[in-house]
């Protein structure tokens, strides 16, 4: 039976982990064996709780939902469906917030990687491009389904808030700086164009947040996919974009950026779906670059200077703003963006 959800909510009273408290003795099992785990930038709360004989992880909203159209089970009903390697949903009390899923443990790719050999980093790369190949496969279930996964996209409107975002929180939060008046004119018609270019290439399914730390290795060394309630519809090279950039503090190579690529789209075309020019997934590749990147950077400079998170976050802006630049360069494209990041990564050293 499907709980209904208030029309106004006015707060629980309680929080997070005292309504998770409540939940884990009403199931019969003891409070104090909850562990908070450290959470992404996020809104919702993530515990570890005792469950039947083992542990499972319980993720906590600020509001109650109706599970029928809560984005996170939404998406969880279709990656399910399209056989996607996603943890299992054990429990939903939808009037308290929470969803119970399934313990993956704590191995996070981006951790497998720092201890990984050559080869073991290799094969767990190439599995995770598999992955995004798979969820692009997905595409017109989602649509079949009336996903709203299949409803949200990279719009002109969401690209360019998320460059708004940018501009705010970089330059304003994060380095306090001013723009001059001519220079924010100026890098406002360039996101713009950025913006409309990147809305007007095809679509596929998105995860949307496919970086490593994002991805999980379970205790059969599965790759298993996590966070991805965002999913929506955008640019073939976006997850792409985000696993090899996203959070790099050393970007990879031409060379194994060129490697990445092509490997992608021939496990596109094993799996049926439309063949995509190399040429042209390399151009798109580098205006999603300096899209995503910034956006990342956004995150990043907001995290540090506003949500005082820079301890896990800070760490990662630089590296972004290069790639950008980088890209845009590629592109020659972007001049007022190449010239003002390139003062703040000056200043910075």
């Amino acid at each position: 039976m499907v709980q209904s959800t208030p029309t106004t909510f006015n707060g629980f009273g309680k929080s997070a982990r005292e309504r998770l408290e409540d939940y884990v003795i009403r199931a019969g099992s003891k409070a104090e064996l909850m562990t908070a785990l450290t959470p992404d930038a996020s809104t919702r709360e993530y515990f570890r709780i005792p469950w039947q004989r083992r542990t499972a992880v319980a993720a906590v909203y600020p509001e109650p939902f109706d599970p029928e159209v809560h984005p996170f089970l939404d998406v969880t009903r279709l990656f399910a469906a399209a056989g996607l390697p996603i943890p299992e949903i054990l429990d939903v009390v939808a009037l308290q917030g929470i969803i119970v899923q399934e313990d993956l443990g704590d191995r996070q790719l981006r951790h497998v990687f720092a201890t990984a050999s050559v080869e073991e980093a290799e094969s767990y790369t190439e599995r995770a491009i598999c992955l995004i190949a798979d969820i692009q496969a997905a595409t017109t279930r989602a649509a079949e389904r009336n996903s709203i996964a299949s409803r949200l996209a990279f719009d002109e409107a969401k690209l360019s808030w998320e460059l708004d975002y940018f501009i705010k929180h970089y330059f304003t939060s994060y380095r306090r700086q001013e723009l001059k008046h001519g220079e924010e004119a100026e890098l406002r018609v360039e996101m713009n164009d950025l913006a409309a270019d990147l809305s007007a290439r095809p679509r596929v399914l998105c995860h949307r947040d496919f970086h490593s730390s994002n991805l999980m290795v379970d205790r059969a060394n599965r790759l298993r996919v996590v966070d991805y309630q965002d999913a929506r519809m955008g640019p073939a090279t976006y997850d792409l974009v985000s696993l090899l950039l996203d959070r790099q503090l050393e970007p990879p190579s031409l060379a194994e950026v060129r490697e990445r690529r092509l490997y992608f789209l021939e496990e596109r075309q094993a799996r049926g779906l439309s063949a995509i020019d190399p040429d042209d997934f390399a151009h798109e590749f580098r205006l999603m670059a300096v899209q995503r990147c910034l956006k990342a950077a956004g995150t990043f400079s907001y995290q540090t200077a506003v949500a005082g998170r820079g301890h896990l976050y800070e760490q990662f802006i630089r590296p972004m703003l290069r790639i950008v630049v980088q890209s845009a360069g590629w592109l020659d494209r972007f001049p007022a963006l190449q010239t003002l990041l390139r003062g703040g990564l000056i200043s910075q050293k």
